[in-house]
């Protein structure tokens, strides 16, 4: 107990602090002053007391590394708080007994628009980590998006999950390496490739330096000893790491149509945030855009995805779906995203803490606690659909 105080002490001096949305404040620890965490997955009422179960589960360094933004964390704060710059307009009068929340993304139907964002290293949060939230988007019809730093292997995502999935690509420093990891991926049954272009020169992470320091396991109870960081990572099996990086300075939108020749996967250009490469995008063959800033763990622009979507929508033209995720929490967040032109949305932390605290029902009850809020925030602005759902729904405060 008195260790546990220490790092909460620790948490609230840290710029983690200021990052984490607990919905009142309150970390809830039994017996440490705090309102009494929820006994199961069924109980929670929104995201938050899901993410307060999953704080007390998590390791601090992996915590650290959930929940860590860059620099100062103006970015990953900005994401979320940027929601609270729109109003929905509401609507009455309309017949909402039916309404159909699905969403159609080449050619596939899912049964809801939030979608579950690429974010690696899953067992560091529940033992059989992507494999367990993909048997969370099987009984939930959500499309799942995989990291190329999975913590398990694609054959067994997709086998699990029942139906194909989506791979989320860090090129590497060797672009021939990642040309076979998309050809895996895509033997595996992926349906789509989403290329992370924000990582050209690594990252600040300061929170998540600040809370390994306070983390006193070896780290050798997680992570393989010495040699290369891929040593562990699946996908990276069969290569030699020892020099390898997972993102390349170099790279140029000439490898978006060399990777358009190379696979029959749809291509998606994930962490745009400009109307200028948005068209770039389109130029180039992607089929489709994801407006992301790596949920404020790439470059501190302080800008938040929500204030770079409408551009990104300008700039396309409706010619490819445009996806957007960063710092969702509500399903009101989903319908503002909508509003602005996103086809689709993803969350990340979110479906974490479901995993971190409840495992599987976890993950279910965030895509639940979320879709109920998206249906009722539906039913406010008059939406019987996502094709309803129009920028007439949101006002930007003044």
């Amino acid at each position: 107990m008195d260790q546990r105080r220490a790092f909460l002490k620790f948490l609230a001096a840290s710029p983690l602090y200021a990052g984490l949305p607990l919905a009142g404040g309150a970390f809830g620890q039994p017996g440490d002053g705090g309102e009494a965490l929820v006994g199961k997955a069924s109980e929670a009422l929104d995201v938050f007391d899901l993410e307060k179960v999953a704080h007390r589960n998590i390791p601090a360094a992996h915590w650290g590394y959930l929940m860590t933004g860059v620099d100062g964390e103006e970015t990953l704060n900005g994401n979320h708080l940027a929601y609270a710059r729109y109003q929905l307009r509401t609507r009455r009068l309309v017949d909402v007994s039916r309404l159909d929340m699905s969403v159609e993304l080449f050619g596939t139907r899912f049964s809801s628009p939030i979608f579950l964002c690429p974010l690696g290293s899953q067992r560091a949060f529940q033992p059989e980590g992507e494999v367990t939230c993909a048997r969370a988007a099987k009984s939930r019809n959500a499309l799942q998006v995989l990291s190329t730093v999975s913590s398990m292997p694609v054959e067994d995502v997709i086998r699990a999950r029942g139906a194909p999935i989506w791979f989320q690509l860090y090129t590497s420093s060797d672009l021939g390496v990642a040309m076979k990891m998309v050809a895996r991926a895509e033997a595996a049954g992926c349906a789509a490739v989403a290329v992370t272009v924000d990582l050209p020169a690594g990252r600040n992470t300061e929170t998540l330096s600040r809370m390994i320091r306070t983390d006193t396991r070896q780290c050798t109870a997680c992570h393989a000893p010495g040699g290369s960081q891929f040593n562990t990572r699946p996908m990276y099996q069969g290569f030699d790491t020892t020099r390898l990086a997972n993102t390349s300075s170099s790279l140029t939108w000439d490898f978006i149509r060399r990777l358009k020749d190379g696979t029959k996967m749809k291509v998606l250009v994930k962490g745009l945030e400009s109307g200028e490469d948005a068209a770039l995008a389109v130029k180039y063959g992607a089929d489709g855009v994801i407006v992301s800033n790596h949920g404020g763990r790439a470059t501190e622009t302080g800008r938040a995805t929500l204030e770079s979507l409408p551009e990104v929508v300008a700039a396309v033209r409706g010619r490819i779906p445009v996806l957007v995720d960063g710092g969702v929490r509500r399903g009101t967040d989903a319908l503002k995203a909508l509003a602005l032109g996103a086809t689709a949305v993803g969350i990340g932390r979110p479906y974490i803490w479901g995993l971190g605290s409840f495992g599987q029902p976890g993950v279910e009850r965030t895509r639940d606690l979320l879709n109920n809020e998206l249906r009722l925030a539906m039913v406010g602005v008059g939406a019987r659909s996502l094709k309803e759902i129009t920028p007439a729904a949101v006002i930007r405060k003044a």
